[in-house]
């Protein structure tokens, strides 16, 4: 069995940490991780949350394309990083559009994963855990994974693609996680 997994950046930037994440993940996920299949949405569509945008009981195409990707998906990565102590804007609009009656995100397993300066992006993963218990996401304990981006030896190139071996051993084992936790609420470990 195959793991549908959908990755979400709260970083729009190109050349974002949070999305060389992703995409390090999306590697893994072809040769070092097997049964899990990741697929990137991008976020950057989503108009802000405006309920006035929704017609009788229709969301507008863009956000009813993002919640069917939600709805097919086993389970979610997130790739959050840290502003003002808190969720970044983006992904926190994603949030909201997804829970939209009916909540797409229900019973969903997920991980967070950021990197960013500091604490490497570890108290919008608090945040966002708050925010996920409204929505009934369910997310993995351990491994917690958090990165400073800026601390040596170098993380990233210049592309911000991720480079650090140790880094990539550490993302690995939290899609080994998520996978193991999504099949355990599945029924199927």
């Amino acid at each position: 069995m195959v793991i549908k997994v959908v990755a979400l950046s709260g970083s729009l930037r190109k050349g974002s940490y949070n999305k060389g994440l992703i995409r390090s993940a999306i590697e893994l996920s072809k040769g070092g991780v097997e049964g899990i299949e990741i697929e990137y949405v991008d976020i950057s569509p989503l108009p802000l949350l405006n309920t006035d945008l929704e017609q009788e009981g229709t969301f507008p195409a863009e956000i009813e394309a993002f919640r069917q990707k939600i709805l097919g998906a086993d389970s979610i990565l997130f790739a959050s990083p840290e502003y003002n102590f808190s969720v970044a804007a983006p992904l926190k609009n994603a949030l909201d559009w997804a829970s939209r009656p009916p909540n797409v995100w229900a019973g969903k397993p997920a991980a967070i994963v950021s990197a960013g300066g500091g604490f490497g992006g570890g108290l919008a993963q608090f945040h966002l855990r708050q925010v996920g218990v409204f929505l009934d996401l369910h997310f993995i304990n351990k491994p917690m994974f958090t990165l400073n981006a800026f601390q040596p030896p170098a993380k990233f190139n210049s592309d911000g693609d991720l480079i650090d071996e140790g880094t990539k051993e550490k993302l690995k084992a939290v899609l080994v996680s998520l996978k193991a936790f999504t099949l355990q609420l599945q029924g199927n470990n």
